[in-house]
């Protein structure tokens, strides 16, 4: 399975998944490109942006989360992955850009996850001014526990999708390196060849007259 096939993948399994306020998505980054992201936070709600690069280089971006007023409040450098929760000061539009322009070939498949304030109840349940039943109850822990899983889920697909990245990459080096090697092997056979032929070859009376 090559780029292409992956990326498409993990876009058909991860892509556009929305929560309450925020986005969840995989997308290509190629070289020498940069991608910025927008959303609107309120104050005081807390934030979470989580990112991970699945294939591509060294497995690394640089990123910058900046706050309406253009102050950076997050920055890492040819960073793998990483997870940063915040709670804004402010009310308004925050920017999370993914930059690539220190890679001038390799095209890079990131990962990202920007979570915004507490998930939204299930339908129903909260509206009651009386105690929720044992059966809401068991609903909403279900619930929880189901998001656990589909996080679990979304982590194990990246991991699987990195690790047969990396391995694809060290089978062509592989494959590389050994038919380099059996060139090398014919060229050193064929010249040993030639000179034990030179070594044995009779040489013609003319030859050896000359010799002397």
């Amino acid at each position: 399975m090559d780029f292409w096939s992956i990326w498409a993948l993990l876009s058909a399994l991860l892509a556009c998944v929305y929560f309450a306020d925020g986005v969840e998505l995989t997308f290509e980054l190629p070289d020498s490109a940069k991608e910025c992201f927008y959303q609107e936070i309120q104050k005081n709600v807390s934030a979470t942006l989580e990112f991970q690069v699945v294939t591509g280089g060294q497995y690394d971006v640089d990123v910058v989360l900046e706050a309406p007023n253009k102050q950076i409040i997050y920055k890492k450098e040819m960073a793998q992955f990483d997870s940063y929760t915040f709670t804004p000061e402010m009310t308004g539009v925050y920017k999370a850009c993914f930059s690539n322009e220190f890679s001038t070939f390799s095209h890079k498949l990131v990962y990202m996850d920007f979570q915004v304030g507490d998930e939204q109840p299930l339908p129903g349940i909260g509206e009651h001014v009386t105690v929720m039943t044992q059966m809401e109850t068991s609903s909403q822990e279900i619930h929880k526990s189901l998001n656990t899983i589909i996080d679990y889920q979304t982590h194990h697909r990246l991991r699987e999708a990195q690790g047969r990245k990396r391995a694809e990459e060290i089978n062509e080096r592989v494959m590389w390196w050994s038919i380099l090697e059996t060139l090398a092997i014919l060229f050193i056979t064929i010249g040993q060849v030639f000179m034990l032929k030179n070594f044995f070859s009779e040489k013609k009376p003319s030859q050896m007259m000359n010799a002397k």
